[in-house]
């Protein structure tokens, strides 16, 4: 079957108009706020801008009054989008909201669909995906789950702590990963419930102060005590989650690689635009051997990165598990930007190390990728345990 990474055109034709929203409207405010959104209303500004200019929500369905692109398609736009640090807030296409998205479309009830979908899509809400926990929870071992879900009367209780929950400051509900089964070590066994803000069993604590600070709500600590919920919570079937959380997982890990890869970008932008102007030793930075190498590994990583994230997008758009495509274009990406930002910083010098340019915020934010959606440690484990595997059959 032939590999096609071209764009159709409706998603061709709304990357260059994001492009353009973003270039025009967005980069403006971050330069403004080096790049972190300080209010709520600046958000709402910034997604009534995306709403006037017609590129708002551009993964949700018509129904839910987005553009309904295909993995593929997302690749193209969210990119433009990610060439501002908050251009996917403003398409409403950030993490974790994005990921929702995806989710509930795929797998909630009707009910489920109004009640959280639709406003979730046309940002009226925000959310959070309540899955990781302190040591020795969940982290980047899922089965490690420690928070529990209990039948009861009505419904469910669910009890426990946990971490890095990032958007949990103002949103409007959370999508929680509880063990319904077994106990933590064991595979399986967890569900997923839908939980409001409002419910007094869920307490937002504190805000974990970390290298990033762009994702818009934080990342906090979140603690359900006797929190109760009815059996309408539950998303997807019990004792399933995990099955489930797959839906998101392996999208949301390529959405942020390409957000990411717009920042790569711009930060390749920045330097280039340096090398061409600045003079050093009698002659242009861009004409000394050590820059031009530099520039060229930026372009080399780039590209590699947007190729392995076309890959796997055509492998999950064709229903393909992909797990093996996902975690080798996560891991090459979530490096390569962390190299091209390095290089870019370095290649402006003082300049690159100033408040005068945005690099010095984009290394700060894009370091943690290499951590976050799996270690690249972790992903590295499940590639050759793939590889293995292969040699062993």
């Amino acid at each position: 079957m032939a590999v096609d990474f071209t764009p159709d055109p409706l998603a061709a034709e709304l990357a260059e108009r994001t492009a353009r929203f973003v270039r025009e409207e967005v980069i403006p405010v971050e330069e403004e706020h080096d790049g972190v959104v300080p209010s709520e209303r600046v958000r709402r500004e910034l997604q009534d801008g995306a709403r006037a200019a017609g590129v708002f929500a551009p993964h949700a369905g018509a129904e839910f009054g987005g553009h309904g692109l295909d993995m593929r398609g997302r690749a193209v736009v969210f990119e433009e989008a990610g060439y501002s640090l908050l251009g996917p807030l403003a398409l409403n296409i950030a993490a974790p909201d994005e990921g929702n998205v995806h989710m509930l479309e795929q797998i909630a009830t009707e009910e489920q669909k109004v009640r959280y979908l639709a406003p979730l899509a046309a940002g009226e809400v925000r959310s959070c995906f309540a899955m990781t926990e302190p040591a020795p929870g969940a982290g980047s071992d899922p089965d490690a789950l420690t928070t529990t879900a209990t039948r009861v009367d009505g419904g469910w209780r669910i009890d426990g702590r946990k971490w890095f929950i990032t958007g949990a400051d103002g949103a409007g509900f959370a999508i929680v990963m509880a063990r319904t089964a077994g106990v933590p070590g064991e595979r399986g066994g967890a569900t997923m419930f839908l939980v409001d803000a409002d419910n007094p069993g869920m307490r937002i604590g504190r805000h974990i102060p970390t290298l990033d600070e762009s994702l818009y709500g934080g990342h906090l600590e979140v603690e359900f005590v006797g929190c109760r919920v009815g059996d309408d919570a539950v998303l997807g079937e019990v004792d399933q989650g995990y099955r489930y959380a797959q839906v998101r997982l392996g999208p949301a890990r390529m959405t942020h690689c390409m957000r990411w890869l717009g920042i790569a970008r711009r930060a390749q932008d920045i330097a280039a635009s340096r090398a061409v102007q600045r003079e050093v030793f009698g002659s242009r930075l861009a004409d000394l051997g050590m820059a031009q190498a530099m520039l060229a590994d930026n372009e080399i990583d780039i590209r590699a990165a947007r190729g392995l994230i076309l890959q796997a997008c055509w492998e999950l758009d064709q229903g393909h598990g992909a797990g093996m495509e996902v975690s080798v274009a996560k891991t090459f990406t979530a490096e390569a930007v962390w190299r091209v930002v390095d290089r870019s910083l370095q290649l402006c010098g003082s300049l690159g190390v100033s408040g005068d340019v945005l690099l010095g915020r984009f290394l700060r934010e894009v370091r943690p990728f290499r951590i976050y959606d799996g270690p690249s440690e972790t992903h590295r484990w499940a590639i050759a345990r793939r590889v293995a595997g292969r040699a062993t059959r």
